[in-house]
């Protein structure tokens, strides 16, 4: 089965649609896959809820379809620097889902192992925990949350191999492989393709059982991505 895929918007077509429910990798603007959410973009899908840590910036990531305001909801825990995400969620334009950090990765890693659903005590006492389910263990109360299984998911790698087994590229791996477990479909951006047999068994951070379709994004722009520090006189 080739998995490969001559472009972005190739390689959404016929599996994104309006309405879906996506996942979509990354933390802040370190590990997006900025590719597949532009074809997003360009293909003018809407009414879509985003699951995602954040929503990227004003002009880049997930920040490009708030503005083109094809994002119903978010599912995230950070609005962060997006000035247009807090616009439209204090307008009454965009719903908000609002989930812990360790819970929403939680929730894509309970929804990637087939758990419904799991217990805990973040949230307990605060308008997260309001509407849902508590239960008391051991003395302490719980909050039950509902895992997560998106209709598709978004994500980005380092290198993959024509089976689609993925290399991550150090903190780049963040909420991607949760999210690519997650996903009913997984659509994987990368910046190298192989050989199967390439990469060592080790080195594979997810099988390619969980990776439908792979586009080659070898020139990615990494606003965040790289170190860099501060020249300092005399040093």
């Amino acid at each position: 089965m080739n998995k490969i895929f001559p472009s972005a918007a190739q390689a959404i077509a016929g599996v994104v649609q309006d309405g879906q429910l996506l996942a979509v990798g990354g933390f802040g603007l370190c590990g997006i896959p900025e590719a597949l959410i532009d074809a997003v973009r360009d293909a003018g899908t809407k009414n879509l809820t985003v699951i995602s840590n954040n929503a990227g910036v004003d002009d880049f990531g997930l920040g490009k379809l708030l503005q083109t305001r094809q994002v119903k909801k978010m599912i995230s825990s950070y609005v962060g620097e997006n000035k247009e995400f807090e616009r439209q969620y204090l307008a009454g334009e965009l719903e908000l889902e609002f989930t812990p950090q360790g819970t929403l990765a939680e929730k894509l890693r309970a929804g990637g192992a087939g758990i419904p659903a799991f217990f805990t005590k973040t949230g307990v006492g605060t308008i997260v925990a309001e509407g849902k389910d508590l239960r008391e263990f051991d003395g302490e109360t719980y909050v039950m949350e509902r895992s997560l299984v998106p209709d598709v998911a978004l994500v980005k790698a380092a290198i993959a191999d024509k089976s689609g087994n993925l290399r991550f590229n150090l903190t780049a791996r963040n909420f991607n492989p949760a999210a690519a477990m997650a996903g009913k479909i997984c659509i994987v951006e990368v910046e190298k393709i192989v050989e199967v047999g390439e990469l060592a068994p080790d080195d594979i951070h997810l099988p390619g059982i969980y990776v439908h379709r792979i586009v080659l994004n070898a020139t990615p722009e990494k606003r965040i991505e790289k170190r860099t520090i501060t020249e300092k006189t005399g040093a």
